[in-house]
């Protein structure tokens, strides 16, 4: 891609709501340190445009809330149709501020989204993983089954993906320091 720097690796996070991708993306953040690493999210240039569109709080919409969540639904109707138009329109978008080594992209919710990046970057720069927790973790963590969302392409569309260069089970809130480490053993293979 023109003027999009490549960094030496893109951590690719994959799972269901309320996995804890974010959570972990942010940790791992924190762990390998903001000169070194950033996070990208493919939803954030579909939050921005929802917002100035519908005059909307971007702010909130790129949090974990309820005023998300009411606008989950249109978003991921608006997005999709976008996305038969140009499949990587938004991956793009989110790359246009990547500038260090080391991206963690914590939201790729598609097949294609991993083949926008694999195509873009090269598939040696790529390290994909699969966040899972059970119906009753996420349950205990606020996700509530709403047909519309958790039954479509958005949430669904990697769950028979078999590349995964690692799958983490994000069960219990006192394995994050082994799940950290184990992401950052990704990050740093050759």
């Amino acid at each position: 891609m023109d003027n999009i720097p490549a960094p030496k690796v893109i951590l690719l996070l994959s799972g269901k709501r309320k996995c804890g991708k974010d959570f972990l993306a942010d940790a791992l953040l924190k762990r390998l340190g903001t000169d070194e690493a950033q996070i990208i999210r493919i939803s954030e240039p579909i939050k921005r445009h929802w917002a100035d569109w519908k005059g909307l709080n971007l702010s909130e919409l790129l949090g974990d809330g309820t005023y998300k969540e009411r606008y989950r639904k249109e978003m991921i109707e608006w997005s999709d149709a976008r996305r038969q138009e140009d499949y990587g329109v938004f991956c793009r978008a989110a790359c246009t501020t990547i500038d260090r080594g080391i991206c963690i992209v914590s939201d790729v919710r598609r097949k294609t989204d991993v083949r926008f990046f694999q195509e873009t970057y090269g598939p040696e720069r790529i390290r994909t993983v699969r966040i899972e927790a059970s119906e009753a973790v996420r349950a205990e963590r606020g996700w509530q089954f709403q047909s519309g969302i958790d039954d479509v392409q958005s949430e669904c569309d990697l769950d028979n993906y078999g590349a995964w260069d690692l799958v983490l089970a994000n069960e219990h809130s006192n394995d994050v320091d082994g799940l950290l480490a184990a992401l950052q053993r990704l990050v740093e293979q050759q």
